[in-house]
């Protein structure tokens, strides 16, 4: 069961803090957005294995969108 994780502000991807095929922790950073220049970690809900990254660095995102998918 594939688990998306969402962009929680809008803002724009700073650094991907991970590769697909990486095991994570739950609460590891994956993601770190910036916004209104203050940098806003975005941590894994449940450990897994990245299955894809659903964002690049310096993209805008909208808060929602799914920057990493976890299988």
């Amino acid at each position: 069961m594939a688990t998306k994780v969402p962009a929680h502000i809008t803002g724009t991807v700073w650094k991907i803090e991970c590769k697909v095929g990486d095991e994570v922790s739950e609460g590891q950073t994956l993601v770190i957005l910036e916004s209104m220049k203050m940098e806003m970690p975005v941590e894994a809900p449940e450990g897994g294995t990245i299955a894809s990254i659903d964002c690049a660095e310096g993209q805008a995102v909208n808060e929602g969108d799914t920057l990493i998918t976890l299988a």
